[in-house]
Order: structure tokens, then sequence, then C-alpha cells
């Protein structure tokens, strides 16, 4: 007996993924010039940059999103 199932096409999962943010790590000893944040889930809406650390130096305080 076939299984019903139900399936999303590709072309609508991106209406619901969040965009893509560029951070970039202001700590001069730093040496990361920036990184992206990918995110492939529903993220909370007061979540931001500031929840972030540096993947580089580990620190939080100096990263700031860039605007284009």
């Amino acid at each position: 007996m076939p299984i019903a199932m139900s399936f999303k096409p590709v072309a609508t999962l991106h209406e619901f993924m969040p965009e893509t943010v560029e951070v970039i790590c202001e700590r001069q000893d730093c040496e990361l010039d920036m990184f992206e944040v990918h995110y492939t889930y529903d993220v909370p809406d007061d979540h931001g940059v500031s929840e972030l650390v540096c993947p580089y130096c580990g620190d939080s305080s100096p990263l700031s999103e860039i605007e284009l």
C-alpha cells in the first residue's frame, strides 16, 4: 500500500529561512576578516549578533553586522 507523503517544493522553502547575516569582528588583534551566519531553522525574532561569538578569537563584544 503506498504511503501518502506531503513535500514542500524547494522553491517555497526559502520563504521560511532567515536571511544570511554577514558579521565582522572589530577586535584589533583578531585576524578574521568577516564570517557569514546561515540559519537553517526558525530563529527567534530577538536573536541577533549579540548572541554570537567570533569563531576565530572567541570574543563576542566587538562583533557587528555588516549592512549592505
